[in-house]
């Protein structure tokens, strides 16, 4: 009898795990994030932009950009960049990711870096509105030019 015991508890154990994984399943595919948008999933992909995003471009004025420089308390050297965007168009902007790309003295891209101005967590770029931005790296490659980087809307989200 002592192994028929043994056995009926295997078996228990082996359903409580059972059981326990597929609630981590059924949780994990519950709470994971929704499925991008082809929108979005064309912004994270560095799709084209649409006709419409296209026709937006002009609109978008990038100015004041300027690099400045700052040590972190590990005594590394950040580099930040400092511009405004503004909407010269009559769209509410919702979403606004920039393509940086910075160049050596040759005009060569040495670097290019996404940065996300306006974002679902920020307000809105309203008609008419300017907004700073502010983008920090950490390492920025030896040949750089020194010039803050040339700006590029890659995706505008109405």
């Amino acid at each position: 009898m002592p192994s028929r015991n043994r056995g009926v508890a295997t078996l228990v154990v082996i359903l409580v795990v059972a059981v326990a994984m597929a609630l981590l399943i059924a949780g994990f595919l519950y709470f994971r994030p929704p499925a991008a948008s082809p929108a979005r999933a064309r912004a994270a992909t560095g799709g084209p932009l649409s006709e419409e995003q296209k026709a937006y471009v002009p609109l978008l004025e990038f100015t004041d950009a300027h690099m400045s420089a700052a040590e972190n308390f590990l005594r590394d050297t950040v580099t930040y960049l400092d511009a405004s965007v503004t909407n010269k168009g009559a769209r509410l902007v919702r979403r606004l990711d920039v393509e940086l790309e910075f160049v050596d003295t040759l005009n060569q891209v040495v670097l290019r870096e996404t940065a996300h101005p306006v974002t679902e967590r920020t307000a809105p770029l309203r008609p008419g509105e300017s907004r700073t931005m502010q983008v920090r790296f950490e390492h920025l490659p030896i040949d750089w030019n020194q010039a803050p980087p040339r700006m590029k809307p890659i995706f505008i989200g109405f």
